[in-house]
């Protein structure tokens, strides 16, 4: 059975025709446009090269050509194809596997009407995402973002968060789940919240959750709730946090903290979008926005068994990695005056400007705690700073681990005052005899007094 309407979007490829027409039924009544139907896996590629298809929906187990191996060659062909696969209740693991190589999402048989088209709305809005992001070109700066007023809060001037603030300003109009990955002290939370300002959702609530903060036996109780009586203590009834987000967003902070228990409880909600709250029957819709946030390489992570890899696919829809400091150097004397003049301001202080020695060693230290590190820095400096300029002698006790930077800022000196020192300390051993010196230095006499003269250094 082929179907083959003319500039569709949608590929489905199935070998069970009824299935396929049931699927397209469904996408019509949606007022979705009319899908390409192919129920032979073999012709499928030939439609892939002479169309310009958005998204390909994927039986996974069928004859001559299976699921997986088409997803291979559609997206070794065309990466930009959008693929969904769909799978028996047996056959999940493989769905699973099938995302590791490209696969958007699964859907898992008897197909329900609604989530096939939430499923396929999403891919389609992913497709056009990244299909807007491929075009971006690199030259786009801070200038070009549409909502510059909502990254105040997080100062930067380096190239590299222009581009993160252009992928959150692209990432927020979506309903997308977000996964934002970076070193601890980077902002991970600032973005979200500018993220879910940024959201059609901005009127409602911003719940942050600090997932390592959460025991076995309190997870499901914080994150669902509890109907009264659940266990000893609860005398009444409680919303969990995916209860209290309703409508809104919410922060899963550290969410590679997790055990994989809790992950599989987790991956349930996501996947359901309801809940039980524990010791009810009763069940709850859940419509919230999912931002995750990670500081650990989750791919490593995910790889080596730590967290399941299908709750990272439906957390990790769209990413946004935050460059560390050290990697966006531009940002350090920015954030500097920023923290100056906000801890000056709160401690009635009247220091308007950084030395600059503390701004050299502000640009040799690696900051392994990131902005929150910096801010804490000048914080505690500006509690020891007498006079009007930031200076060293408010630094050196701040921190121990910025001792070795301020010596080595102190100690390196341009390749001209190292000679005109080293020119220095030869005619200081041999008496101030020019001819010795300028033999041990091994330039000649005129040389020397030439060097001499353009440094203000004696008479001939």
């Amino acid at each position: 059975m082929e179907s083959i309407p003319d500039k569709t979007a949608i590929l489905i490829v199935d070998d069970d025709a009824g299935l396929l027409m049931s699927i397209r039924a469904t996408l019509l009544s949606a007022g979705m446009p009319e899908p390409a139907l192919v129920s032979d896996s073999r012709m499928a590629m030939d439609l892939v090269r002479k169309h310009h298809f958005h998204l390909a929906l994927l039986d996974l187990i069928m004859p001559n050509i299976s699921g997986v191996e088409l997803l291979k060659q559609i997206k070794h062909e065309h990466p930009s194809v959008e693929c969904i696969v769909i799978t028996a209740v047996d056959e999940v693991s493989s769905a699973v596997q099938a995302m590791r190589y490209g696969a958007y999402d699964y859907l898992v048989k008897p197909l329900q009407a609604e989530k096939l088209l939430i499923a396929i709305n999403n891919a389609l809005e992913r497709y056009h995402l990244r299909h807007g992001i491929s075009v971006l070109t690199e030259t786009r700066g801070f200038a070009e973002l549409k909502h510059p007023a909502a990254f105040k809060d997080m100062v930067a001037e380096d190239a590299s968060m222009a581009a993160v603030f252009h992928l959150a300003e692209t990432a927020a109009a979506t309903e997308y789940n977000l996964l934002i990955t970076g070193e601890t002290g980077t902002g991970k939370e600032l973005l979200a919240r500018i993220l879910h300002n940024l959201s059609r959702r901005s009127s409602t609530i911003f719940v942050p959750v600090n997932m390592n903060t959460l025991s076995k036996t309190l997870f499901e109780d914080e994150l669902f709730g509890h109907a009264k009586g659940a266990f000893t203590g609860a005398v009444s009834e409680k919303k969990g946090f995916f209860e209290a987000a309703r409508g809104g967003t919410i922060f899963l902070d550290e969410i590679s903290d997790l055990d994989l228990p809790m992950q599989g409880k987790l991956l349930r909600l996501i996947e359901e979008r309801e809940l039980y709250r524990l010791g009810s029957t009763v069940v709850r819709n859940v419509d919230v926005r999912i931002i995750a946030a990670t500081n650990r390489d989750i791919r490593k992570e995910t790889k080596e068994g730590r967290f399941r890899q299908d709750l990272f696919y439906r957390l990790g829809t769209f990413h946004i990695n935050i460059p560390s400091l050290r990697e966006r150097r531009g940002d350090i004397l920015p954030l500097a005056k920023h923290f100056l003049d906000v801890h000056a301001k709160k401690n009635r202080k009247e220091i308007h400007s950084i030395a600059p020695e503390v701004c050299d060693a502000l640009m040799e230290y690696s900051f392994p705690g990131n902005v929150r590190e910096l801010g804490n820095v000048i914080a505690g400096a500006v509690l020891l700073q007498k006079g009007d300029v930031l200076t060293l002698s408010s630094v050196p006790g701040l921190m121990a681990d910025l001792a070795p930077a301020l010596k080595l800022t102190k100690s390196l000196v341009s390749l001209e005052e190292a000679e005109r020192r080293h020119i220095q300390r030869v005619l200081e051993a041999t008496g101030g005899n020019r001819t010795r010196a300028a033999k041990i230095l091994g330039i000649g006499l005129r040389t020397l007094q030439r060097k001499l003269r353009e440094e203000g250094g004696g008479n001939q």
